[in-house]
């Protein structure tokens, strides 16, 4: 039977990119929800120690792990030592807490945090700047390898790496050094086949953000006037199991190719409007009910 594991992004509770999108919760009142709510690992965020002397008593006291973070890297505009100086703290404390990757995302060129830039203003790479990045992407990824914590590359809204061909031109020109990050969510908002790109770079698919959408949100907007964070601000995301996707189908997808690790929740709301141990809870359900069905065991 597949192994996995049910982590959750703390964004449920907090968001580092829309502060009025936030809880005024404690990092260990998000960890006990998110214990109570069925969850083992938390991806982490602004709230987090970056220690693991001080950050390990908290995460066991709720039995929770670190099941990856996110990191703003700058590769694109080919600095690759400045990146090794600035990813390692982050390192160290993902080696010492037994995390299976850093997330990487690519905000060098990227509207994803900028709430004045229109969707429609992403930058596009040619083919030969395509090709060079992902050969240093590859190289990056190979060194955090090397050092002893992987990465795991987040294609996303906004930034070089969003659209379905833009994933696949980074796959053909990078290396095994650089696995992927599949994230339905963004996928599905860059009008990309959610299960195509599963069959297509399954062996390197090493982490899944499981991030639903509301894909009436996403219809409606204007996206030569509106940003990414404006799509945020209208409730683009939500839980699996509330949105637009059909989990169960991608699911079984990902253990038709023998997927097995993390599934990571991921869905950036108004606490306010939707209380995070709610639908966080109401996400696990549903994980837990189609991971059922595609023969997957939930372990801790």
């Amino acid at each position: 039977m597949l192994k996995a594991k049910l982590g959750i992004s703390p964004i449920c509770w907090w968001n580092d990119d829309l502060v009025e999108l936030s809880d005024d919760v404690s990092l260990e009142e998000c960890l006990r929800q998110a214990s109570l709510a069925g969850y083992t690992g938390m991806e982490t965020g602004r709230r987090f120690p970056m220690n693991y002397a001080e950050l390990g008593p908290i995460l066991a006291k709720h039995g929770i792990s670190v099941c990856g973070g996110w990191f703003s890297g700058t590769i694109l505009e080919g600095d690759i030592e400045e990146n090794k100086d600035r990813i390692r703290a982050q390192m160290d404390l993902f080696i010492a807490a037994k995390a299976p990757c850093i997330v990487y995302g690519e905000v060098a060129g990227s509207i994803q945090g900028n709430r004045t830039a229109p969707l429609t203003t992403k930058p596009r790479l040619s083919d030969a700047e395509m090709k060079a990045y992902a050969r240093r992407m590859t190289e990056f990824g190979e060194w955090c390898a090397e050092q002893g914590m992987p990465l795991s590359y987040h294609h996303h809204m906004g930034a070089v790496v969003q659209f379905e061909d833009e994933i696949d031109a980074f796959m053909s020109h990078s290396g095994e050094g650089i696995p992927l990050l599949y994230d339905a969510g963004h996928l599905a908002f860059a009008g990309g086949d959610v299960l195509g790109v599963i069959d297509r770079h399954h062996k390197r698919i090493t982490h899944v953000h499981t991030k639903d959408v509301r894909m009436e949100v996403i219809s409606g907007l204007d996206r030569t006037k509106e940003s990414f964070l404006d799509a945020v601000m209208k409730g683009a995301f939500t839980v699996p199991g509330d949105g637009s996707l059909d989990f169960e189908t991608i699911v079984k997808r990902l253990a038709s190719h023998g997927y097995e690790g993390w599934f990571v929740v991921e869905a950036e709301q108004d606490p306010k409007k939707c209380p995070p141990l709610e639908w966080s809870t109401k996400g696990n359900e549903e994980l837990h009910r189609v991971m059922a069905l595609a023969g997957y065991e939930v372990v801790n």
